[in-house]
């Protein structure tokens, strides 16, 4: 059975366990900085089955205390946002709409908080199609693109309205 839930800090080796399996799709992340970053998100859920966790999304609102390339490209053009700093499935739970159940439930949680806008980030060189495809689902349009990781990393910066 799948359980939505708030990451509490059992959570964080298997969160960094899956940060490490997909990070040419993230970026890299110890525990200090997986603290930070639930310290100072608006959204931080683990999807669990069978009390094992099998995804994460964080994301962080406007104004908060977050150095990062894409999150300020969007502080710069938008007042009032969530950002998905990252989302990840365990690949053993592909195919069971994890990430659409989380997105779903980060939607709600938007417009119930009024934020009118998403945003997010995808690779786009070297490409990741299944998060471009993902995020066509949802609605997110392409609003710019950015090199990052010292021009390692294109990224296309993503918006979608609530």
């Amino acid at each position: 059975m799948e359980k939505l839930r708030t990451v509490v800090e059992s959570d964080f080796e298997m969160i960094l366990k899956l940060n490490e399996m997909e990070v040419q799709q993230t970026s890299p992340m110890d525990l200090d900085r997986l603290r930070s970053l639930v310290r100072i998100s608006a959204y931080c859920k683990v999807v669990t089955v069978q009390k094992q966790v099998a995804a994460f999304l964080i994301a962080l609102r406007e104004g908060a205390p977050y150095e990062n390339d894409n999150y300020g490209w969007f502080a710069r053009r938008f007042p009032n946002f969530l950002y998905v700093d990252r989302v990840l499935v365990d690949s053993q739970f592909a195919g069971r709409s994890i990430g659409s159940k989380m997105y779903s439930n980060l939607f709600a949680f938007a417009r119930a908080e009024r934020i009118g806008t998403i945003t997010c980030e995808y690779n786009i060189d070297p490409p990741n199609p299944a998060s471009r495809r993902f995020h066509d689902k949802f609605g997110f349009k392409e609003f710019g693109t950015q090199w990052v990781a010292s021009g390692t990393k294109q990224v296309s910066l993503q918006t979608a309205e609530t």
